[in-house]
């Protein structure tokens, strides 16, 4: 399969030629060569224009400080859209992971992506560990600790789960849960990172916290009238300016607060949807985010809200 796959990518011989050089039917080259891209050997994608990218990821580092940006051509269907997006974290994972290194794992469908690429384990030492609690509403695929324990088998490693519930109806619930014992190391493992995969959520129909029934609609009304435009992780929730604003919806969730992923030395905020551009400006703006993940319109659509913003100003 290497061979055959090595031939035709690198070696840009034709199938037939292949088939000749080999003693093999052409037929048995093409299954061969489509064995090779389902296995994660081969991977064949469409890529952003390297001069477009570097043009775009040069604005953005020097607008919002971010140390690098993943930007996915665009494509029409969500979940197509979610895997580029995906396969461009993984590649960076790739590149960046170091034995020994601590992932902190935030739960929804774009970070869960990240978990389903195809690649081949290259670590042993590393930890992966639930930086927010577990929801059985949003059933085992978005859930952190799910997460994290595919990412341990898609990276190597070992995953560390977050023994609490994602979401809790107070803050003085919430707060009596992280001082407990179990609770509180699995935080702390977070805290101490050295990367973060977090998903930037927004207060549309489709958001995760919303999808789960975390919060009444008169709750999620009133947060967007008072300006709230997204969160990360899921727990603190924040203005286009990227200020903090919890009063409303915030204070529920388990796991590890703004100014912890703050912290965090390399925290890669992954968000594929068209509809999160604004939601992704303003994370960008709360200064938390070090590696921003989107597609090639996101990317247009953040740079050219922040300079009407500007101008307006």
């Amino acid at each position: 399969m290497m061979k055959v796959a090595r031939r035709y990518y690198e070696g840009q011989a034709t199938q037939a030629e292949i088939a000749a050089e080999l003693g093999l039917s052409r037929m048995k080259i093409n299954r061969l060569l489509r064995q090779a891209r389902d296995a994660g050997i081969v991977d064949v994608r469409i890529r952003v224009h390297r001069a477009v990218e570097a043009e775009l990821e040069r604005r953005l580092r020097e607008r919002f400080g971010v140390k690098a940006a993943l930007i996915a051509v665009d494509r029409r269907d969500a979940d197509t859209q979610r895997a580029e997006v995906a396969l461009l974290v993984s590649d960076y994972l790739e590149r960046h992971l170091f034995e020994g290194a601590t992932v902190a794992v935030g739960m929804g469908r774009n970070v869960a992506a990240v978990a389903d690429t195809r690649g081949r384990a290259f670590l042993e030492a590393a930890t992966f560990v639930s930086a927010t609690g577990g929801a059985h509403q949003a059933g085992e695929p978005a859930n952190a600790d799910h997460i994290c324990r595919k990412l341990a088998r898609r990276f190597g490693g070992l995953p560390e789960t977050l023994y609490a519930p994602a979401y809790v109806p107070d803050a003085g619930l919430r707060d009596a849960l992280q001082r407990n014992p179990t609770v509180k190391q699995t935080l702390d493992l977070g805290r101490s990172a050295d990367f973060a995969l977090v998903g930037i959520g927004d207060l549309g129909e489709e958001s995760h916290m919303v999808r789960m029934g975390w919060f009444k609609r008169e709750e999620i009304l009133a947060a967007r009238a008072a300006g709230v435009v997204g969160d990360l992780m899921g727990y603190d929730f924040y203005d286009l300016e990227g200020r903090e604003r919890n009063e409303i919806i915030g204070g529920r969730v388990v796991g590890l607060r703004l100014d912890e992923i703050r912290a965090i030395p390399n925290v890669i905020a992954i968000a594929s949807e068209p509809t999160k551009t604004m939601p992704i400006l303003a994370a960008l703006r709360t200064g938390a985010v070090d590696v921003i993940a989107t597609s090639l319109a996101n990317a247009h659509g953040i740079l050219a809200l922040d300079q009407a913003g500007r101008a307006g100003s």
